[in-house]
């Protein structure tokens, strides 16, 4: 699966504000985030699902694997998303190890991995 995701009974707002301070604690940093409905609005298209993405980055991380490989550039800074679906709130992200099947590094594997775990581990400590 090219994704993990979890659910939690929290708000968007509140699994937002959550993620980012599980993500600090994991040394990542949230970049930026965008309100997909807010930004869409803004543009005449009416969407009216909450959908926040985050872009977000560990620095070591990030010069590690661009020092390995830089078509790696093209999946950072890694993303998650927190959206709403039939009432539920969900939290998740592609998972590093299957974008990185795409660039074929096998040394990239292995950090691939290690930032998933993170990642993961962040997403369930955010429920």
């Amino acid at each position: 699966m090219f994704h993990y995701t979890v659910e939690t009974d929290k708000s968007i707002e509140g699994a937002v504000q959550s993620v980012e301070q599980s993500l600090k604690n994991h040394k990542f940093g949230v970049l930026w985030q965008m309100d997909i409905p807010a930004k869409l609005q803004e543009k005449g298209v009416d969407f009216n699902q909450p959908f926040r993405v985050l872009e977000v980055c560990n620095p070591v991380e990030a010069k590690r694997v661009l020092s390995q490989n830089s078509l790696v550039g093209y999946f950072l800074p890694c993303k998650v998303v927190v959206y709403e679906e039939n009432g539920r709130t969900k939290i998740g992200l592609p998972r590093p190890t299957a974008l990185m099947e795409v660039v074929n590094d096998p040394e990239l594997r292995e950090i691939a991995q290690n930032i998933e775990n993170t990642l993961i581990d962040a997403l369930n400590e955010a429920v």
